[in-house]
């Protein structure tokens, strides 16, 4: 049987659809809520004044250490005291210390551990009063409050931004495929390609041979279109987002089950070079655009029949 070839676009095409991806990309982003950061940096300017006065500007530490760790926003703002901020996983493993409430009321070094490791990195351009030793004056208080909120804020609607955006993505493409006329299968493991959804169905997150997929698709002709959704921010990260990933998938199931049954493909909003777009198409990935899923929808209709 004569199977439909998955689009391959010329340097052309590929240039005039990147392009439109970043004006969709530069679109939302300036047009995303100025009340989001806001929200977000009047909830840490609090948690960063209720952690100064509990600890009488840091420069008490271990009278409320209890109260801290055990506080989750508390124990938030005291991590991003350090400079740069350490991560709960990396302060588990700097402190050699669980951070669950309950291990921490029972081992009182365990908490001091905690402490001392933050005391360790403080940031002394935020704080200069405990490198002097000494209290600090209103307007440093309030510059380490601000400056401390406005970096949690920062970095919150940053990984907050990164996974609505995937999350989003992953949605258009599932209403467009359920408003298609495709049924939802349960998520599964799939080892062998009779594990895989049936023609017109398709399911969520699931083990495709040896790598996840974000999607697996049985195309109407009996191929099946493992699929993945990337977002980049920057052409930088479009390396890790396409090439190092999405590309690498895609050789991988090529090479576990073959070029005539399987269609590795990815649906792509953001930032991305043409070069990497190339390099992705010329290892076997189909490359399509969220910012116009009627292209894929269109290719799919025409695997019902044979070319």
């Amino acid at each position: 049987m004569i199977h439909l070839d998955p689009p391959r676009w010329d340097p052309e095409q590929l240039e005039a659809d990147r392009l439109a991806a970043i004006t969709k990309f530069r679109e939302e982003r300036l047009q995303e809520p100025l009340e989001q950061y806001l929200e977000a940096f009047d909830t840490y300017r609090r948690a960063l004044e209720d952690l100064l006065e509990a600890t009488v500007d840091l420069t008490d530490l271990s009278t409320a250490r209890l109260e801290i760790l055990t506080d989750p926003a508390l124990l938030e703002a005291l991590r991003y005291t350090a400079g740069p901020p350490i991560s709960e996983d990396d302060l588990k493993v700097l402190a050699d210390a669980s951070l669950a409430p309950s291990k921490l009321r029972a081992d009182r070094d365990m908490g001091q551990r905690v402490i001392e490791t933050i005391l360790t990195a403080l940031d002394h351009r935020r704080f200069p009063w405990l490198v002097e030793g000494r209290e600090p004056n209103e307007d440093e208080r309030t510059a380490a409050v601000l400056a401390s909120a406005a970096l949690m804020a920062t970095q919150r609607l940053s990984t907050s931004r990164r996974s609505e955006s995937k999350t989003s993505q992953e949605q258009s493409v599932r209403d467009a495929l359920l408003d298609a006329g495709f049924e939802e299968v349960p998520t599964r493991r799939i080892e062998t390609l009779a594990q895989a959804p049936n023609e017109g169905q398709f399911c969520g997150e699931s083990q495709f041979g040896s790598r996840k997929a974000d999607f697996v698709i049985g195309l109407w002709d009996g191929r099946t279109m493992p699929l993945e959704c990337k977002v980049s921010n920057s052409s930088t990260n479009s390396i890790k987002r396409l090439n190092n990933d999405a590309a690498v998938k895609a050789s991988r199931w090529i090479e576990e089950f073959g070029t005539i049954q399987t269609v590795p493909a990815a649906v792509l909003s953001g930032v991305f070079k043409r070069r990497n777009l190339e390099a992705a198409q010329e290892v076997g990935l189909t490359i399509f655009w969220a910012y116009k899923l009627d292209a894929l929808l269109e290719w799919i209709e025409r695997t019902r029949s044979d070319p």
